[in-house]
């Protein structure tokens, strides 16, 4: 899929204010905060359209962008630490849940995992809890260029024996950075291959 348009929608503090479009498909992006997930959506399209900062919690509405006139990328709060409340904090966490759980024509979330470091309970909890509740998703693992390909093996294989401890088979993951280029066409080709499966 060759990325040509990329337009800003709308932020939504609520599934309620969400775009009404019901026939477009949309994607999901998500992740504990500070994972470089807006590095990545800004690869992926090739553009500055999602805020980048060193301070963990930025995003903190449902943020639409339309892509090529056809689908949606959906950039949503990260969860974990946040520099807010803790009540500002559990009403974007209450909010992200929601939409996952009503937004009908959500095709796949894409969970971004730091590859870095060791599986982390939150991120558990969380993959957990789309499996619970029948939500597909595919697993990222961010910035793969940190470390060498041999560790990138072994975190992997780590991070499998700890799903292995709760799913039977484990959910498909790609591999991703966006400072080496890694990741942007294995992760469009899965949306380009999955567009009609809109209800």
């Amino acid at each position: 899929m060759k990325i040509s348009s990329v337009k800003f929608i709308q932020s939504s503090p609520s599934i309620a204010s969400c775009p009404k479009e019901k026939k477009v498909p949309e994607y999901a992006f998500v992740g504990r905060s500070n994972v470089g997930k807006s590095s990545l959506i800004n690869y992926l399209t090739n553009s500055k359209i999602a805020k980048t900062s060193s301070i963990p919690g930025k995003t903190q509405l449902i943020n639409h962008f339309l892509i090529n006139n056809q689908w949606f990328l959906v950039d949503l709060p990260g969860y974990g630490y946040a520099k807010v409340s803790k009540k500002a904090r559990a009403n974007f966490n209450h909010f992200t849940k929601q939409y996952l759980i009503e937004r009908k024509n959500l095709i796949y979330v894409f969970v971004l995992i730091d590859i870095r470091i060791k599986p982390q309970n939150i991120d558990l909890l969380f993959m957990n809890w789309l499996g619970e509740n029948k939500i597909p998703f595919i697993r990222i693992f961010s910035k793969c260029d940190k470390i060498n390909s041999i560790d990138t093996k072994k975190k992997v294989l780590e991070h499998r024996k700890s799903l292995l401890k709760y799913w039977e088979e484990v959910p498909e993951y790609i591999i991703s950075s966006s400072k080496s280029k890694i990741g942007k066409n294995l992760i469009l080709d899965k949306i380009e291959k999955s567009k009609h499966l809109v209800p």
